[in-house]
């Protein structure tokens, strides 16, 4: 695999270059860069796997870098980050851009490092396979299948960052108009199928669409559930002329395909047609709005032509919830994640015939948790691990309460995985401060310098020791000191107002009095104690 490092200490670069062997574990390093902008030239050139990276630097910072390559799409590189101390809100802004692992520098070892690389090596390894976006029409199919879901959910922070990614896929956006469809198969034996067979006539029936449809308009055909898909139709020249029309017929055309080959046929609604890409989220949502109002009499229906109940009409909008869902997974913030899923659940509570709309909320959310979070995948898994489909058991059900039920289950286990790494996060906090403190005992530190140093409140700050450490803040930054001021004393090479100057001590006077309170015995006498017992400068001894 290839590697990069980026550090603007060339001391640094060399450091982690000499650490470990290389070769050993399989890797070549193709460079090094001292900041953001130039590591982003040599990963469009020589397409690393791995990138180690300093979370602050010039130009660009390793953050930005990050988050550039997946506004653009790209799942490869993945980033080991590398700082100088712990920062809280830096780490939450890692956990954000997908980072394999967080490194402090002063902590660094080659064992360390070597197991951050395994676990990088793991995960290249695999995301390599859709990366390279290779000849594979299964493995580009994937990749589009994933970039539209993202578009029908508005899961996009801006409509650069789509189209960057529908460039980085090949994805043509271009048209004059766009619309989305939203379908449902239906055919009178489909209840009484087993399961099996019900989702290999979902597989056949979804491949006859993508063939047929393709005839009449360019669009693209997306899997919902077994079920249920969504056509993209994409319009210009006549058809955008007539577009509705021409929606029109050729959903009727498939849907008549499909009954003769199939014997089931096509319930559809057609969300408004729109002329930019980030509105296609908005079709498909009026699309789904609108699906209740379709029947055997009426299998067609444009949203334009419904009537829609305005209270449901939005509500449930994954935007409205986005931000908020995406700022509580961030920050493991159990307490916002748990008032949000509530809110959502008691908008279904008292509306049992709102099936569709409790299904399409509990979805979003679903595909939202697998990818946002750090292993989605497995803490989701394990939340439903008593369910014979595990997560999946969602679109086995039908009433709202289920699913409200189903969306309980998932907001209480991960409120339960957030509260346990919100304990060990908080005490990995406190034990990185104590570093730092420890690290610079010759400056003057107050709670709020320190606090300032972590990006957290100093109220915060002494709460987090108040709860998770053995002393207070203070104390500990005092016990640090006068730990250090031991070690200048058996030196006997400074003298008492020497090492308090040192230390950052207001006077010699209070110096000693900490000393005296913590030791139990003054600084003179414990320095006069350490020279007769002749004790050697780098040895302890309790006193």
């Amino acid at each position: 695999m290839r590697l990069l490092i980026v550090d603007d200490e060339p001391l640094v670069q060399a450091g982690i270059k000499s650490m470990i062997n290389w070769e050993e574990h399989g890797v070549s390093i193709v460079g090094t860069a001292s900041n953001g902008a130039a590591a982003y030239e040599m990963i469009v050139k020589y397409e690393p796997e791995i990138v180690i990276t300093d979370i602050k630097m010039p130009v660009m910072s390793g953050l930005e870098l990050a988050q550039k390559c997946r506004d653009e799409g790209r799942s490869l590189p993945v980033f080991l980050f590398l700082t100088s101390f712990e920062e809280f809100s830096f780490v939450r802004q890692a956990l954000s851009v997908q980072a394999v692992d967080y490194l402090i520098k002063l902590e660094l070892t080659p064992q360390t490092l070597t197991e951050a690389l395994k676990k990088a090596m793991d995960k290249a390894k695999s995301l390599a396979a859709p990366s390279r976006r290779d000849s594979s029409p299964d493995s580009l199919q994937l990749l589009q299948d994933q970039f539209y879901t993202r578009l029908i959910l508005n899961l996009f922070s801006s409509e650069q960052q789509l189209l960057a990614q529908a460039a980085n896929l090949g994805l043509d956006f271009s048209s004059r108009l766009f619309c989305a469809c939203y379908l449902e198969i239906v055919g009178d034996k489909l209840d009484s199928l087993e399961r099996r067979q019900r989702l290999n006539l979902y597989i056949s029936t979804l491949q006859l669409v993508r063939e047929l449809a393709a005839r009449y308009l360019p669009c693209h055909v997306l899997s919902i559930d077994t079920r249920h898909f969504a056509i993209l139709f994409f319009l210009d020249g006549e058809a955008a002329q007539n577009a509705r029309q021409r929606i029109r017929e050729t959903v009727q055309q498939v849907s008549a395909m499909l009954y003769n080959y199939y014997s089931v046929c096509l319930f559809a609604c057609a969300g408004s047609l729109v002329d930019r890409p980030v509105l296609i989220a908005s079709s498909y949502q009026e699309a789904r709005q609108a699906f209740s109002q379709v029947s055997r009499e009426q299998p067609f229906l444009f949203t334009e032509d419904a009537v829609l109940d305005v209270s449901a009409k939005n509500m449930f909008n994954i935007s409205l919830f986005k931000e908020d869902i995406r700022r509580a997974y961030a920050e493991f913030d159990e307490k916002a994640l748990h008032d949000i899923f509530t809110s959502i659940i008691d908008l279904f509570s008292d509306k049992p015939t709102y099936g569709l709309q409790a299904m399409d909320a509990a979805g979003n959310i679903l595909y939202l948790s697998l990818s946002l979070l750090a292993d989605g995948e497995s803490v989701i898994s394990d939340i439903f691990r008593d369910r014979p489909n595990g997560y999946r058991s969602l679109y086995e059900l039908s009433r709202v309460d289920q699913i409200m039920d189903w969306l309980a289950v998932l907001r209480d286990g991960l409120c339960r995985s957030f509260s346990s790494h919100n304990r060990d996060y908080k005490h990995h906090v406190v034990t990185n401060v104590k570093k730092y403190i420890s690290a610079h005992v010759t400056e003057k530190l107050t709670l709020n310098k320190v606090a300032e140093v972590f990006s957290i409140s100093p109220n915060y700050l002494s709460i987090l020791f108040s709860k998770y450490s053995d002393v207070g803040f203070n104390d500990s930054i005092n016990q640090s000191k006068i730990d250090a001021a031991k070690k200048m004393l058996r030196g006997g090479e400074m003298k008492i107002y020497e090492i308090s100057d040192v230390l950052g001590f207001e006077s010699a006077f209070y110096f000693s009095r900490v000393f005296k309170r913590l030791e139990g015995v003054s600084p003179r006498d414990y320095m006069n104690h350490c020279l007769q017992a002749d004790l050697p400068a780098n040895k302890e001894e309790e006193f």
